[in-house]
């Protein structure tokens, strides 16, 4: 059988090992392992990259939407409001769990390990 590609795994919610079992036990929360391979997902930590990126990229998208209604349409402030507020989170929140998935199969896919200070 040929190995998944870890980060369109990470990218489906799936096990960066072997992409059939879930990786998130929650929305966010990280699987503690693989119920199709017993791989352990528990050491796995994505920090605030996936937040980084959703802010940047969502930043991107909202920002110059709403600089092109603005200048296109002029429309009034709380219209504004009601389009972007909801928007922003929307995309946020839909973009952080993929985001997410892509980091945590980065760190398989790299092999990589936190760093640790046992002196």
């Amino acid at each position: 059988m040929a190995q998944p590609n870890p980060l369109l795994s990470g990218l489906r919610g799936r096990c960066p090992n072997c992409g059939e079992g879930a990786l998130f036990a929650g929305f966010l929360k990280v699987a503690p392992q693989c119920s199709a391979c017993g791989y352990d997902l528990g050491k796995a930590d994505s920090g605030d990259g996936p937040a980084v990126f959703v802010i940047l990229i969502a930043g991107f998208v909202v920002a110059f939407a709403a600089l092109y209604v603005e200048l296109v349409f002029t429309p009034p402030i709380w219209l504004h409001l009601l389009l972007w507020l909801p928007l922003t989170v929307i995309v946020s929140v839909g973009l952080l769990r993929p985001l997410k998935g892509v980091m945590l199969a980065a760190q398989f896919s790299n092999r990589a390990a936190e760093a640790r200070s046992d002196d």
